[in-house]
């Protein structure tokens, strides 16, 4: 290497480019999925309110703990792909317990879950003190609460016994939650004004790519384990089900995200802010998961009747990602009016299924859903095209799917 060549390389690491996800984020996702997919086995089969409650209640604390992660590293512009990859690391080790404990956290691993949400809030305590320092000269009393404050719940909770454990969990979530939509309230400033609306939309919807990838690997897994040409059927069309909804997130949603994420941001609403991409999207991966749940069950028993539990996984997913997608559509701007046409036969269509789910074979089900989803996606689709020829009005695109 020539002296001018050397002389021409930075003296020290450069920050990476705020607009866009770092690899080292997209690795720390990967271990999300994993524990999505670990919570995920228990709402295969039947499952009834227990096993559908545990998995809300188990996954809720692992995505408060990503939006979190995503929320900081947004807001930290000037964090170099280095210190980054450090954080990420050591987030990713505190999840990965969370994933490995997750089948038992309701029972004699309740104490890992605990500790590793203790060790995920003192990493989100080194980043947010880290921002605060960058942003701000009054004292992080606040930073303190919301990180160390819960991270002494969760590690009490780690020496109690799981009926007590359990009380401590929520009360952690219910002060960050409550301290996360207090802070919007008084200070929308502080939140609004640094964050990147173009990482907040592209991680959310790469986070996304791995969740319907993930419902993609249970299909194969499935249809792997019960070869055959009915298997295969019905593995075909839970693979078209999750497909379209891929479609409609990533052909409609992704521009529509943005500009709605932007006019909230102009006009500081930190609370649609919080809804949207926060609250809202977790609603839809439950959504997304339990429908692939319900497609792995069909598959080992293609002419046979799904049971109950599936079919309330099937219908009430589909709703809850249509219903999802309504709601944002509307927060982001949207009439009601432009969005009652699709939403409101897509939710009551998709509960519908759930009874129908008793008198029909789980292909036929699947097929019926299929149906559905390409209904609602060709109406869509009608409708941008005939709104590129009336370009005064805004088409009724769907913002999350």
């Amino acid at each position: 290497m020539d002296e001018s060549s050397a002389s021409a390389e930075p003296a020290h690491e450069t920050a990476r480019d705020p607009g866009r996800v770092h690899w080292m984020e997209l690795l720390f996702d990967l271990v999300f999925v994993a524990f999505v997919g670990q919570l995920a086995r228990g709402i295969h089969g039947n499952p009834g309110w227990s096993e559908f409650g545990t998995y809300v209640l188990l996954f809720f604390p692992a995505w408060w703990a990503w939006v979190n992660i995503a929320s900081v590293v947004n807001l930290l512009p000037r964090l170099s792909s280095r210190a980054l990859g450090v954080a990420m690391l050591a987030a990713m080790a505190s999840a990965g317990v969370m994933a490995a404990a997750a089948p038992a956290a309701f029972g004699e691993r309740a104490w890992a879950f605990s500790l590793a949400n203790v060790a995920m809030r003192i990493v989100l305590l080194v980043l947010w003190l880290h921002q605060h320092r960058e942003h701000s000269d009054e004292a992080p009393w606040r930073i303190w609460i919301y990180n160390c404050g819960t991270a002494a719940l969760w590690l009490v909770a780690s020496f109690l016994p799981f009926q007590a454990a359990v009380v401590l969990w929520a009360a952690a979530i219910v002060i960050e939650a409550g301290m996360a939509f207090l802070g919007g309230r008084l200070w929308p400033e502080r939140g609004i004004s640094g964050i990147n609306i173009e990482h907040a939309s592209e991680r959310l919807g790469l986070f996304v790519v791995i969740v319907l990838g993930e419902s993609v690997f249970t299909i194969v897994t499935e249809a792997s384990d019960d070869w055959g040409a009915s298997a295969g059927l019905v593995a075909a069309l839970g693979f078209l089900i999750v497909a379209i909804l891929g479609w409609a997130f990533f052909q409609y949603g992704t521009g529509a995200m943005t500009a709605g994420l932007e006019r909230l941001q102009a006009r500081a609403d930190f609370a649609g802010i919080l809804q949207t991409t926060l609250f809202l999207p977790f609603l839809l991966v439950i959504g997304v998961t339990a429908i692939a749940g319900a497609i792995a069950t069909a598959i080992p028993d293609p002419f046979g009747h799904l049971p109950l539990g599936s079919g309330i996984s099937l219908g009430g997913g589909i709703a809850l990602f249509y219903g999802c997608n309504a709601i944002v559509t509307v927060r982001y701007g949207r009439s009601p009016r432009s969005v009652l046409p699709w939403a409101l036969p897509s939710v009551v269509l998709a509960v519908t299924l759930i009874p129908v789910s008793t008198v029909v074979s789980g292909t036929v089900l699947l097929a019926m859903a299929v149906f559905l989803l390409l209904a609602v996606t060709g109406y869509v689709e009608l409708q941008r095209r005939r709104h590129r020829r009336c370009a005064s009005v805004p088409p009724p695109l769907m913002p999350l799917g």
